[in-house]
């Protein structure tokens, strides 16, 4: 939650005044505080004193619809607690993002520091009330193609292609160039690989910086999505070059996230990788054998760091040298 407001910044943003404290709160939704900040550490929130004035009635809602739908049996609490912290994370990097991007165009039309109170104020009244509808549209669109694709799907036997694309030396680079030269090309590097990703017909699960990580329901589309990963960034100047780590198999879904071995592999898989080279493991290539738009060669065999040893191979475009 957040401190002192003296410029009403905070309240510009919330769009309602804070007049309550967290007892009071809990009171209003009939629950004691210490089940109250459980839920409001779940979103992300930090607790605040006792006697702090933080809260809204925006804030009163929302612990009673998490309370509700516990109580309705829709969730049990622990549930309803992983659905407040995947929201809170997602919700967090999002408004991160978000403030970073408003304090760009602020500084771009030269507002001074002393000025920037009210210069937010101004751009919170305009861009909140249309930001929170394009959230609730996004979410609304993804949770619907999510809940078509596992609708019928048994959670504890998915098999995904796994790819883990990784930008070489980006280290070495980060400390060559200024920190605003290094976040443009992050932000090349992210938003190109997002578009390639979705674009082709897989999901993005996270990116990193340097690097992404994404799965498909089927080799082949990981295969075109590493392909043109590589293509892509390869043609970007001053982009360091990429490689890819391939790999099929059964995964764990948790909070939006993949775990597992087959995650695991491709990750190692790219460590493993040249520049400008897609690595698979045996599985993925198997099921890419016989798919004419590829090229699959084996290598020697390689000591893959906690799983043992195993012969993968490169993937590259048919009729590629």
């Amino acid at each position: 939650m957040a401190g002192v407001d003296g410029d009403g910044l905070i309240e510009a943003f919330l769009r309602e005044p804070r007049r309550y404290t967290s007892h009071q709160v809990a009171d209003m939704a009939g629950v004691p505080v210490y089940r109250a900040r459980r839920y409001w550490r779940a979103l992300g929130f930090a607790n605040v004193a006792d006697d702090a004035v933080e809260f809204t009635a925006s804030d009163v809602e929302a612990l009673k619809t998490m309370l509700g739908l516990v109580r309705s049996g829709i969730y049990d609490e622990e549930h309803m607690l992983l659905v407040a912290r995947s929201i809170g994370s997602a919700t967090a990097r999002l408004a991160e993002s978000q403030a970073e991007m408003g304090v760009e165009t602020l500084d771009q039309t030269g507002v001074p520091l002393a000025d920037r109170p009210r210069a937010w104020r101004r751009r919170a009244e305009r861009v909140v009330p249309e930001l929170a509808r394009l959230l609730v549209y996004a979410w609304q669109r993804q949770l619907a193609a999510a809940a078509g694709r596992i609708a019928e799907q048994d959670m504890s036997a998915v098999r995904l292609a796994v790819g883990f694309a990784d930008l070489v030396a980006f280290t070495r680079l980060s400390r060559q160039i200024t920190a605003t030269e290094l976040a443009r090309l992050i932000d090349r590097f992210e938003g190109r690989s997002a578009d390639i990703v979705t674009s082709t017909g897989g999901r993005v699960i996270k990116t990193l910086g340097d690097s992404v990580l994404f799965v498909a329901d089927q080799a082949h589309v990981a295969a075109e999505i590493a392909l043109r990963l590589v293509e892509t960034h390869a043609r970007v100047k001053d982009m360091p070059e990429l490689r890819v780590g391939l790999a099929s198999g059964p995964v764990i879904w948790r909070m939006g996230d993949v775990f597992g071995t087959t995650v695991n592999l491709a990750s190692r898989l790219t460590a493993l990788s040249l520049p400008g080279t897609i690595l698979a493991d045996p599985q993925f290539a198997e099921e890419l054998e016989g798919d004419r738009a590829f090229r699959l060669r084996e290598v020697n065999r390689l000591s893959v760091r906690g799983l043992g040893e195993l012969a993968p191979f490169t993937v590259a475009r048919a009729g590629s040298v």
